[in-house]
């Protein structure tokens, strides 16, 4: 144990390293520096956890005979032993010299960084949104002789340029960066035409209007990512102007690869995981799939939303023009012998009122684009994000677990292949062929648990990424509650108007309305 280190236990080393990097004002050494320290090991990160749990206080310092025992740790791991507390326990022999190199070295360390681990995402909100914004607007006009196409130009703020695409165009990109980002969440493409039945509930408009708002919301996603938004292929298309930007493309993704074969982490990611990771990866899913879930729900009700503030418009315009269409009839009003009509002075009234109602058809529709534009727009980023998330957990498991399995199945058949062929001897050049073969399935197996865990490496990250976005919940709230503030205050005013000269038209002598019900 900790406490059974004494200062005679220990090698001078120990006390040399010690005074090199202890705090000034007393005897404690920061942890940060003791990580840094572990830093020059060639341990794993695994193990460096390990040690700095053993020995950490909770309270950014540990002591000297804290860093004795970490020190002790560090030596035992070097020689291949894990670093348990329990080997400590009863050490009768001096404690090991761990390689550290030369203690006056390590005094530099108090002064230097820490080495973040790549693993974790240091980013906020902000950062993300303000890595780029696109604009993808509609060509009014359709090229082509026979079959017309419609055409999108895409805006770049950080590029400062804009392009033109076509929904092909966009395809060959998701297409290409599955394939070079198949760990990564990669959102994924509205359709390219409208399925059987959906356009029985809204136009071929309204179709190409909602698949062009997809289409920026995908490229947002992809813009602003930590990983794709430094990506060649992203760069070249937002800014390729050129006739055939699908080839360019191509021949992009060619030359890089996938992020397997030239990320610097892909295959020391198992050192970097933490140990309980697949813990970590299924409560992580649960609760994204339960936000996604809450999120839709947010979405739909937002829609219905926006949807009767249209429909509100448009009840209101038909209001206004009934009151107008009353108002212009100019049908003689017969003389009743039982009372004088006031209906030819009151009808030019009511036909005046059909300008209030017309604003205030305006302002609900005014309304009803905002809801869409700021509230549902930003619901429906999100949810392209989570849903995202969802598929890469599906990729994840049927692809490098599925295959990883497969290798291994077969790695299985081939062994008792092999055992077969010494028990019962056969020719030379098959049993040579099966220890060939043999090798060449231990290599992929290998390759392939590299990508497993470089997966598993990813899929950590892109986690962080879905909470790094979730802050956006407040600014969708805040959204919703400044459109009805508006909405509310903008068609108030025009009640209100109305409200006065109703007042003026309809009053008695008094000003007062009559009664709209006999009391």
């Amino acid at each position: 144990m900790a406490a059974d280190i004494n200062e005679g236990s220990v090698p001078s080393y120990y006390r040399e390293i010690h005074q090199s990097i202890c705090s000034r004002s007393d005897e404690r050494v920061s942890i940060s520096v003791f990580q840094r320290v572990l830093s020059r090991t060639s341990l794993s990160t695994t193990v460096q956890n390990q040690i700095t749990e053993h020995v950490n206080s909770g309270d950014g310092f540990i002591n000297k005979v804290s860093l004795y025992k970490g020190l002790a740790l560090i030596a035992l791991a070097q020689q291949g032993k894990p670093p348990s507390p329990k080997l400590l326990e009863n050490f009768i022999q001096e404690f090991p010299k761990p390689q550290l190199g030369d203690p006056k070295e390590l005094q530099s360390l108090k002064m230097q960084p820490v080495q973040e681990s790549p693993l974790n995402l240091s980013l906020t909100l902000a950062v993300l949104l303000k890595k780029d914004t696109i604009k993808v607007e509609l060509i009014p006009e359709k090229k082509g002789l026979f079959l017309k196409h419609v055409e999108y130009q895409v805006t770049s703020e950080r590029f400062t340029v804009s392009v033109y695409r076509r929904y092909n165009d966009f395809d060959v990109f998701h297409e290409l960066l599955l394939q070079r980002y198949a760990y990564r969440v990669v959102p994924a493409l509205p359709p390219k035409r409208a399925l059987k039945g959906v356009l029985t509930s809204m136009s071929e408009r309204e179709f190409i209007e909602g698949r062009r708002r997809a289409l920026a919301r995908f490229l947002n996603l992809v813009a602003r990512h930590p990983v794709f938004s430094e990506d060649e292929l992203v760069k070249t298309f937002l800014t390729f102007s050129g006739s055939d930007v699908q080839t360019k493309l191509r021949d992009a993704c060619r030359k890089l690869g996938d992020e397997f074969m030239t990320c610097k982490y892909a295959t020391q990611a198992k050192d970097y995981l933490p140990a309980d990771i697949q813990s970590q990866f299924s409560s992580s899913r649960e609760l994204i799939k339960n936000i996604h879930n809450s999120f839709q729900k947010l979405r739909d009700r937002a829609e219905r939303m926006a949807e009767r503030s249209k429909e509100n418009a448009t009840d209101l315009l038909m209001f206004g023009k009934e009151l107008s269409s009353l108002g212009s009839d100019e049908s003689p009003v017969p003389i009743l012998a039982s009372c004088k009509s006031p209906w030819s002075a009151l009808r030019r009234s009511v036909k005046g009122l059909s300008v209030e109602f017309s604003l205030l058809s305006e302002k609900a529709a005014q309304q009803g684009r905002r809801e869409e534009d700021d509230v549902v727009e930003k619901l429906n980023l999100f949810l392209d994000l989570l849903q995202s998330y969802r598929d890469l957990c599906e990729r994840h498991e049927k692809g490098v677990l599925h295959e990883h399995q497969r290798a291994l199945q077969k790695y299985g058949v081939m062994k008792r292949q092999m055992m077969s062929a010494t028990v019962q001897p056969k020719e030379q050049v098959s049993v040579e062929q099966l220890e060939s073969r043999i090798v060449q399935q231990e290599n992929a197996i290998q390759v392939m648990e590299l990508r497993n865990y470089f997966s598993l490496f990813c899929l950590h990250q892109e986690s962080q990424l879905i909470f790094t976005y979730l802050p956006i919940t407040s600014h969708i709230l805040g959204a919703f509650v400044d459109s009805q503030v508006q909405g509310h205050k903008e068609m108030g005013e025009v009640w209100q108007d109305l409200h006065s000269k109703l007042k003026s038209l309809f009053g008695d002598g008094n000003g007062q309305s009559p009664p709209l019900s006999p009391k």
